[in-house]
């Protein structure tokens, strides 16, 4: 039996990407450090869909996380044909600010467990000749971005390790997709009802359901990496063209940006 294995799946793009494999058919294995909504998106998903919902609960920050959570699917003859790498943190703070704890935290969580886990499961799936991987980067992995550097390093990182498993393993039957949403409607922003849906109608913020569908559907085609939303396209595009001169002064200039810059 084929199970789908997604990281961070009990809240936000997780939740949505568990939905999303739920409703294809496939069988879940939600893993994630929120042991209580991990239950309610178990029961969500096997009320809903009725596939079977199998959920661990891990502290992905932790070095030995992708092994013991590989070393169980193998002991349970669990065969992940999808590994989803999802689970994330976002910390607005200025790196001289930054608790150093937080650092190895945000790096263990999107770069050394995500690595574990695509060479853990990807052995597997290389050998049986099949298999699909998707992993989130971000927008800020292609510019500059002021107060959450740590986190735009990580996924740069998982950028440009994403586009070169891919050649590794595509040529075995498994798939790497690099997905590169920009802002998402969640809470976080505590924005008002009518701005939250000015943004999303303009295409600058997209909820979390329609990035996880954009995602899913590029994986399924086979695509190396997919960025949702007309907005965040045409930003990555012209700041990979923009003098950093004028990238220097945009940031200065944009007033939400500034007003950040001073409080971190």
């Amino acid at each position: 039996m084929n199970y789908a294995l997604i990281t961070g799946a009990s809240s936000g793009i997780g939740r949505c990407y568990a939905r999303e494999m739920a409703s294809r058919g496939y069988n879940i294995i939600a893993v994630s450090n929120q042991e209580v909504e991990l239950q309610h998106v178990a029961k969500e998903l096997n009320e809903e869909f009725g596939v079977e919902v199998i959920t661990i609960f891990a502290n992905l920050a932790e070095r030995d996380a992708a092994k013991r959570i590989f070393d169980l699917c193998q002991a349970e003859h669990r065969e992940v044909e999808i590994l989803i790498c999802n689970a994330g943190m976002l910390l607005f703070s200025t790196l001289v600010k930054t608790d150093p704890e937080r650092l190895h935290t945000i790096i263990d969580l999107h770069c050394t467990t995500t690595t574990l886990l695509c060479r853990y499961f990807g052995e597997v799936m290389k050998q049986r000749g099949k298999g699909r991987i998707l992993i989130m980067s971000s927008s800020t992995a292609w510019l500059p971005y002021p107060t959450i550097s740590h986190y735009a390093a990580t996924k740069a990182y998982i950028k440009s390790f994403a586009f070169s498993l891919w050649y590794e393993l595509h040529r075995y039957g498994v798939s790497v997709t690099a997905v590169f949403p920009g802002a998402v409607d969640t809470p976080f922003y505590n924005l008002s009802d009518k701005l939250r849906k000015t943004f999303r109608a303009l295409g600058v913020m997209m909820s979390a359901e329609r990035i996880a569908k954009r995602g899913v559907r590029a994986m399924m085609r086979g695509r190396r990496r997919v960025t949702p939303g007309l907005f965040t396209k045409l930003v990555v595009a012209i700041c990979a063209i923009l003098p950093a001169r004028v990238l220097d002064m945009l940031i200065h200039i944009i007033k939400p940006v500034r007003q950040l810059l001073e409080r971190v």
